[in-house]
């Protein structure tokens, strides 16, 4: 058991390793994904889509393993799969109770589809583990430009559309009523998560996108009901998260994906702790 627990903490070699171009490339992408999913985490959980970016991680997965087969990029791959699986969602399941129904009906075809097709692909094992646990060497330059041109639509979409996509998150009827168009913002919101989330799968790979993509959300909401101070401690959470563990997996050599998922849940208790002494 020691020996187990010795090799998850370990730090033998991380300083060398953090000198290397790929490790600083997997940094940057971990900061630039911190800052996207953070920004919309709290929306995603204010409109209770965790389902939808789970199905969304799903076809972001079938995406990838079509560009395997095809011999494309993975990373562009997955943005067409999630894109197109948010675009279903949003356009098919724009009421509450047919959101759910159609979610399950695209997400068990694609995650059939995509191992149909990882059965298909001849190459490495690891970039079909990749693709389902991330891989902190799948962040190549391309993947990099690809990352920063996805971010900065999702961040400019915000930075025009947040108030709007705010009001419609927290009260979507009176949205509606005061003329805000909410049928046009849910399908636009779900290519926002879309493109997120097949940023997200290269990093920490499809099983565990919810971790960033709704957990810092979810701290943020137990400790602040403001929506500008929720997205900071989002922010604040996603980048701990994913910086610390890419960071904490180097030694190891192990997938990022199982130290994110324990940071940011670990965070998510804080916060839980702080929002029940804050209400005794």
């Amino acid at each position: 058991m020691n020996d187990i627990f010795d090799r998850l903490v370990s730090f033998d070699g991380t300083g060398e390793l953090l000198t290397l171009p790929f490790v600083q490339r997997a940094l940057i992408a971990a900061a630039v994904l911190g800052l996207v999913a953070g920004l919309l985490a709290p929306l995603v959980v204010a409109r209770g889509m965790a389902f939808a970016v789970h199905g969304t991680s799903e076809l972001a997965f079938t995406g990838g393993a079509a560009a395997l087969v095809l011999g494309i990029e993975v990373g562009l791959g997955a943005v067409l799969g999630s894109v197109l699986a948010a675009l279903v969602f949003g356009l098919l399941g724009l009421r509450q109770r047919e959101r759910d129904s159609v979610i399950g009906v695209v997400l068990a075809f694609g995650l059939g589809l995509g191992v149909l097709l990882l059965a298909l692909y001849d190459g490495r094992a690891s970039n079909k583990f990749g693709l389902l646990t991330g891989s902190i060497v799948s962040v190549d330059s391309t993947n990099l430009w690809v990352l920063a041109a996805c971010a900065t639509v999702v961040v400019g979409t915000l930075v025009v559309w947040y108030r709007p996509l705010l009001f419609a998150s927290t009260d979507p009827g009176v949205a509606a009523a005061r003329g805000v168009p909410v049928r046009l913002l849910s399908p636009l919101f779900a290519v926002l998560i879309g493109l997120t989330t097949a940023l997200a799968v290269p990093a920490v790979g499809a099983v565990l996108v919810l971790a960033v993509m709704i957990t810092p959300g979810a701290a943020a909401a137990r400790v602040s009901a403001s929506p500008l101070a929720g997205t900071v401690i989002a922010v604040v959470v996603a980048e701990v998260a994913l910086l610390g563990g890419t960071v904490l997996s180097l030694g190891p050599g192990l997938p990022i994906s199982g130290y994110v998922a324990a940071i940011v849940f670990l965070c998510y208790l804080v916060c839980r702790l702080i929002g029940r002494v804050r209400a005794g």
